[in-house]
């Protein structure tokens, strides 16, 4: 009871179709697709301020 095969994908994919119809679905992954890329995006941007810093600390001289 757990597999899902290939008859049972099929019916998901003709649901979702009918749903919401054949032209809307390429709008919907592109939407889903930016999002992602969005997602990952600042994900990365939030990560470099604390590299920069590790950097910083380790080519700038100490000042007294």
């Amino acid at each position: 009871m757990g597999d899902i095969g290939f008859t049972e994908i099929l019916l998901i994919l003709l649901v979702i179709v009918l749903l919401f119809g054949g032209r809307k679905i390429p709008e919907l992954m592109k939407g889903i697709g930016q999002g992602m890329k969005e997602f990952k995006k600042a994900s990365r941007l939030d990560d470099e301020p604390e590299k920069k810093e590790e950097s910083k600390g380790e080519i700038t001289p100490e000042k007294k």
